[in-house]
C-alpha cells in the first residue's frame, strides 16, 4: 500500500514552491495529484484544475472526488485516482489543508503521513505580501491565525522548516523519506 504526503501549513509557509521543488528532485519516485478549485488558475500558486462552484459540485456529487473541502471561500477536492494510486502500492504528495486533517487521517489511517510546512512569522508575512493577492487586512489576518493554530500531529508526521533554503527543505524531508524506507 503506498503512502499519502499529505503537505499542509498556513498559507506563505511555501507549499506550493515545497511541492514544485519535490516534482522537480524525485520525479520517480512519487506521484503528483493536482486540486481541483473553485479559484482562478491564474491567480498564483499551485498549478491546479480551475472549475466553478456549480462544476465542482456537479463532479462531487457525482463522486469523482476521493476528498474534497472547503477554505477561505473556495472549494477544494482532489480526484478518485489517488485511492488508485495508493492501491498499486505508489507513494502520493497532495496539498492539502490543516483543517481536514483529521478526516483524512479516519480515510487514509496509517497510509497518511502529514508533512507540516512551517515558517517564522517574518517571513511568513513577507512571502503574503510578495505573491500580492491580499489585502493588508487579509495577510494580518492569515499571521494571526497561522499563530493561533494548533495541530495534533500523528506520530508518523514530518515537521519542516521551510524559513531558509528550499534545498534544506528538500534535505530535511529526504531525510525523512529514507527514515520511513528503512523502517520497512
Amino acid at each position: 500500500m503506498g503512502r499519502l504526503f499529505y503537505v499542509i501549513g498556513p498559507s506563505g509557509a511555501g507549499k506550493d514552491t515545497f511541492i514544485q521543488a519535490v516534482r522537480h528532485k524525485w520525479p520517480d519516485s512519487v506521484l503528483f495529484a493536482h486540486r481541483y478549485i473553485t479559484r482562478s488558475a491564474t491567480a498564483g500558486g499551485e498549478n491546479h484544475i480551475e472549475l466553478s462552484e456549480p462544476e465542482f459540485l456537479h463532479r462531487k456529487k457525482l463522486g469523482l472526488f476521493s476528498v474534497d473541502w472547503q477554505a477561505h471561500q473556495y472549494y477544494y477536492g482532489v480526484g478518485n485516482e489517488i485511492d488508485t494510486w495508493l492501491e498499486q502500492g505508489l507513494d502520493v504528495v497532495i496539498n492539502g489543508s490543516r483543517e481536514y486533517l483529521g478526516q483524512m487521517q479516519d480515510k487514509f489511517g496509517d497510509r497518511l503521513f502529514p508533512v507540516l510546512m512551517q515558517v517564522d512569522e517574518a517571513t511568513l508575512a513577507k512571502r503574503l505580501r510578495q505573491r500580492g493577492r491580499e489585502t493588508d487586512t487579509q495577510i494580518n489576518a492569515r499571521l494571526a491565525r497561522a499563530r493561533a493554530y494548533s495541530l495534533a500531529l500523528p506520530k508518523q508526521a514530518v515537521i519542516i522548516d521551510n524559513s531558509g533554503s528550499i534545498d534544506a527543505s528538500l534535505q530535511q524531508f529526504l531525510d525523512y523519506y529514507r527514515t520511513l524506507y528503512q523502517s520497512v
